[in-house]
């Protein structure tokens, strides 16, 4: 019994010195794939920023195409109608049966190597006689 207890005393060292000679490395294997993360995590941002854009225009523009086609400022409710960090562009013309109205917002970019992207969004009523 007491041979069967030394020998296994006599192994650990081995495991033991392999095991400290480890340490450390589950951090720089976090240390390497952080900034694909934080890419990915970036990029996902900036899909639901032109989501909230293309949401926020298509708003702008039926707002504006129902007050143009009222004899309103289509304009004005165009631009009211969306979140000002946007920058709307808002043109709404009356026709004679028909409205549309054109809203681009500008969405700024959330990764520094890009430099944003305009959306565009129309809409379309009739126009009251």
């Amino acid at each position: 019994m007491r041979a069967l207890l030394r020998r296994r005393e006599a192994a650990p060292p081995r495991r033991w010195a392999r095991r400290w000679n480890d340490r450390g490395v589950s951090m720089l294997e976090f240390a390497g794939f952080l900034p694909i993360l934080l890419v990915i995590g970036m990029a996902a941002i900036q899909l639901g920023l032109i989501g909230y854009g293309i949401n926020q225009a298509g708003t702008a523009a039926r707002a504006a195409a129902r007050v143009a086609s009222q004899n309103g400022d289509g304009a004005a409710a165009g631009a009211a109608a969306v979140s000002g960090w946007l920058s709307p562009q808002v043109n709404a013309p009356k026709g004679p049966d028909t409205t549309t109205a054109t809203v681009t917002v500008h969405v700024p970019a959330v990764i520094p190597l890009f430099r944003g992207w305009d959306v565009t969004r129309h809409a379309t009523m009739p126009s009251d006689h």
